[in-house]
């Protein structure tokens, strides 16, 4: 007996068609580059399926509904057999698609369309078009489809496959196939433009949530750096700050929100406008990290009952370094929530302050400690993100080295110490943001500051407005003096109401600010409050806050401060 094997055609070509589009789902859609999954979808179907391919792209310059003369497509991909002659219209080329064409109606319609060289349309559209004639003439095509790419609600162009080399035209189950391949291609390229949309707006989120502008202050000389993420990931949730804080001192904030994306910067920016409400209060670090901890905390318990755990941390994990610098003092008091310790420089020797290390945020109920320093003039203040000392090419080491000698380096730009650490210690976009502060200290030495201590007595107002008016001689103020006498009554006048001894008045001259100071060693703070018709008090300091900038109240260990800020007119 003989046994005879017979193929049918039909499983044959149905098989093949299955191999294209298992072909087609690995090979199409590999990048987020819109230019190189066009190239993919030409590659997948040339010659497997058909013997020329072009595909073509609305024009994103010119959005909208199509004008009288049809529609604006760009040639993004074009590939013919390696037998037939090449096509009109490369990669980059322009074309206007006439309502009537092939492209046209595809649009129009939103669906396939099988087309002979003889039908109607094509024969109008090559008598019409010269160079759609010459499509037709040098591919010698005898059979034309025409697919939109569609995916999501939106149509992003459409693809053109022709056959001139093989006899047998397309038939409806090639057009099944071909809008299979042009979906699979028109998703890839949807979620590429909804990805990188969603980046720019992450993008845009983030930097606009990141300081514009610094705040002039005479404390320290200072530059930032910010470089966002070029992974896939997305961009962080990285920040600094620089906070003008009372009696000319300045607080420097470095941070990093856990995870990448639109909610990542979000939570950034709500965690940066609380350390700026708790940084008003003048709060010591340590424990304006426990307020922000506890913020962290509660952040995290409202987005508990969220779908997607990735994005429902409410920022647990996140790093936070906050120190406060004093020109007056020269001290720099620091504390981290899990972040990199600081790296100073002084008299050309780099290390790490000893701030103890306290626990990301977010994990609630556990101590942040202070770290205070004194700090010479001139001295340079390093903070940043972990994202600096992770490159992939070196250790951790290494990178502790090569910034360590980048910023031992003198430089007169605080800049160009910026540079100079990035250019050292990147050789890469980063996979992780950055974020980069560099400060350099200045002091307000004593014939800028003015101290007295005043007897508990109501009869030392008047002395007190005297050594003020006489200091503020001295320093060629003599435009600030009324309104600085007021001040001075008003603020040493409640000490002794309604506070305790010792009793101090101090004033700050700056470049561009006049500071008044009154300590004393009661905790009661004073508030403002409108004093009704007949009430005899109660104006003070509502006169104080007319006359001045800013006012507020600084607490100690024992005591407080109250302090008022005139802004200086510039000459």
């Amino acid at each position: 007996m003989t046994l005879t094997a017979h193929s049918d055609p039909s499983e044959q070509l149905v098989w093949r068609r299955m191999l294209l589009l298992s072909d087609a789902g690995v090979r199409i859609g590999t990048s987020s580059d819109v230019q190189r999954t066009a190239r993919e979808l030409a590659d997948v179907v040339v010659p497997a399926f058909a013997d020329a391919c072009a595909v073509d792209l609305l024009d994103a310059a010119r959005p909208g509904a199509p004008d009288a003369d049809g529609r604006v497509l760009r040639r993004a991909a074009v590939r013919a057999a390696p037998q037939g002659p090449p096509l009109p219209h490369p990669s980059g080329d322009v074309l206007r698609c006439p309502p009537w064409s092939p492209s046209g109606r595809c649009l129009a319609e939103g669906r396939g369309t099988v087309y002979a060289s003889d039908d109607e349309i094509v024969t109008r559209w090559t008598r019409e078009d010269p160079l759609a004639a010459a499509w037709i003439r040098d591919s010698g095509a005898h059979s034309l489809m025409a697919v939109p790419l569609r995916a999501g609600g939106t149509t992003f162009g459409v693809a053109l496959f022709g056959r001139s080399l093989r006899d047998e035209p397309f038939d409806p189950d090639d057009l099944w196939v071909a809008e299979q391949l042009a979906a699979r291609t028109a998703t890839s390229i949807h979620g590429s433009e909804r990805a990188q949309r969603q980046h720019t707006t992450t993008m845009t989120l983030q930097r606009s949530l990141l300081p514009q502008t610094l705040p002039q202050q005479a404390a320290l000389d200072i530059a930032t750096r910010y470089l966002p993420s070029v992974s896939q990931a997305g961009v962080g949730g990285d920040w600094f700050d620089v906070i003008p804080l009372s009696g000319t001192r300045v607080a420097l904030v470095v941070g990093d929100v856990v995870g990448h994306g639109m909610r990542a910067a979000a939570t950034m920016g709500r965690v940066r406008t609380a350390v700026r409400t708790l940084a008003d209060v003048d709060l010591p670090p340590d424990e304006l990290l426990s307020h922000l901890d506890d913020l962290v905390v509660h952040l995290s318990a409202e987005e508990a009952g969220a779908d997607n755990a990735e994005e429902t941390a409410g920022g647990v994990g996140t790093t936070c370094l906050y120190g406060v610098y004093d020109p007056v003092t020269r001290r720099f008091t620091v504390a981290r929530a899990g972040h990199p310790p600081p790296a100073v420089v002084t008299s050309g020797a780099v290390h790490f302050l000893d701030v103890p290390a306290g626990p990301p945020l977010g994990l609630g109920g556990l101590p942040f400690e202070s770290f205070e320093t004194d700090l010479p003039e001139g001295s340079l203040i390093a903070l940043y993100t972990n994202g600096l000392l992770e490159p992939r090419d070196h250790d951790i080491d290494e990178a502790l080295d090569k910034m360590f000698t980048a910023l031992a380096r003198p430089a007169q730009n605080l800049d160009t110490v910026c540079d100079r650490v990035l250019t050292t210690m990147l050789t890469h976009r980063p996979d992780d943001d950055i974020a980069l502060l560099v400060a350099r200290t200045r002091a307000l030495h004593s014939d800028r500051v003015a101290t007295w201590e005043l007897p508990f007595d109501l009869a030392a107002v008047a002395d007190a407005r005297k050594l003020a008016t006489g200091q503020l001689i001295a320093w060629q103020l003599e435009e600030a003096a009324f309104i600085t006498e007021l001040i001075v009554s008003e603020m040493v006048t409640n000490a002794f109401r309604y506070g305790r001894p010792p009793v101090r008045l101090r004033l700050i001259h700056d470049e561009h600010t006049l500071t008044c100071e009154v300590f004393d060693s009661s905790n009661t703070a004073p508030h403002m409050r409108r004093a009704h018709t007949y009430d005899e008090g109660g104006r003070g300091l509502l006169l104080v806050g007319q006359l001045t900038q800013r006012w507020g109240t600084r607490h100690a260990t024992t005591g407080k401060t109250v302090w008022a800020e005139q802004f200086l007119k510039e000459d």
